[in-house]
């Protein structure tokens, strides 16, 4: 869509269709800014410590690629139909899956995980409620006025 010739809606407001936007580079210089904040914080530093331990635990990484195994095992037992060795198989990765998530490194980077996580939702929630605060977000219109006038 052309600038020159912009869209208009029944209200005669300026509409745009979502393809056709072009993201201001000063927000995009924002976003790549905070992105390199997050990427560098200490949540971030301390999921790659607990993925590095992961990588390099014996153990963890044994167990990893019996569980693929198996979940081999089943696709081509199903393909089979045998339904008895498909059950029996998914309690044998049940049981490895309970070992590994007893595992402390296991935990730690679950809660790594977990942490970032959080930390993107509440990033996400911040810039939501802000602009919020201007318009309204989730019908994507702008507030109404306070007060109506000529």
């Amino acid at each position: 869509m052309s600038q020159e010739n912009p869209s208009v809606n029944k209200y005669g407001m300026q509409s745009f269709n979502t393809r056709d936007l072009i993201v201001r580079e000063d927000i995009m210089g924002k976003a790549k800014e905070l992105a390199s904040m997050i990427s560098t914080s200490e949540e971030v530093r301390h999921f790659q410590q607990a993925e590095l331990k992961i990588q390099n635990h014996e153990r963890v990484q044994g167990l990893i690629a019996t569980i693929k195994k198996k979940q081999k095992e089943i696709v081509a037992f199903e393909s089979f139909g045998n339904k008895d060795m498909v059950a029996k198989i998914e309690q044998e990765i049940e049981v490895l899956q309970d070992e590994i998530d007893g595992i402390p490194v296991v935990n730690e980077f679950q809660q790594s995980q977990s942490d970032i996580n959080y930390l993107l939702q509440l990033v996400i929630s911040v810039i939501r409620d802000t602009v919020s605060e201007k318009i309204n977000v989730e019908a994507g219109t702008e507030a109404p006025p306070s007060t109506c006038g000529d």
